[in-house]
């Protein structure tokens, strides 16, 4: 394994455990086993360090969602079961959980950042697939960005927000409300 990866894999470890802001280079060395000084040849700050793991969490964000992915799917379908994926591997990740916890307690800004570059990416993917579906005529013609950043607002509200006041949704629930005010509203 080389350095970088090495030094990467120690920070992820550190920030999944202590969170962004009590996480140190000194940590950090400690977890790699490499002197603080060989940290920054590659990385000038922790922020920069942080958001190159949060760049490599984004990728594999995406591979997740094109393994949900079946060749013939609707649109809505496939909406569903990618956001679905996604969401899951951030409920699951460990670092995505130590910080959104801290930017919850503690508004750390750099944490509030990388959060949201998170979520540009997932909009992003969706937005792509939105104007893929648009081509093939799937969806009537609209602003892919908006449209993407409604759906996945909706969709991260039915899932998650919803259930703090009533009974949590049944996926399929989800995906009918979805398909009834998004693609139903858009279909040609």
């Amino acid at each position: 394994m080389d350095r970088k990866q090495l030094i990467m894999d120690a920070a992820a470890q550190s920030f999944s455990q202590f969170g962004y802001k009590a996480t140190t280079m000194d940590q950090v060395s400690k977890i790699a086993r490499v002197g603080k000084g060989t940290i920054y040849l590659y990385f000038s700050n922790k922020e920069e360090l942080l958001q190159e793991i949060m760049n490599n969490v984004v990728h594999e964000m995406h591979v997740v969602a094109l393994k949900t992915i079946e060749e013939n799917q609707s649109f809505i379908d496939y909406f569903h079961e990618a956001v679905q994926g996604m969401l899951k591997f951030r409920e699951q990740h460990e670092l995505i959980i130590k910080l959104s916890q801290e930017l919850k307690d503690f508004g750390t800004p750099v944490v509030y950042e990388v959060l949201q570059s998170l979520e540009e990416a997932i909009c992003f993917f969706i937005e792509e697939k939105i104007a893929h579906a648009i081509k093939k005529k799937e969806i009537k013609d609209c602003d892919p960005k908006i449209t993407a950043f409604l759906m996945f607002k909706m969709y991260i509200n039915l899932v998650n927000d919803w259930k703090v006041r009533h009974q949590p949704l049944p996926k399929d629930q989800v995906a009918a409300l979805i398909n009834l005010y998004f693609i139903e509203g858009l279909a040609p």
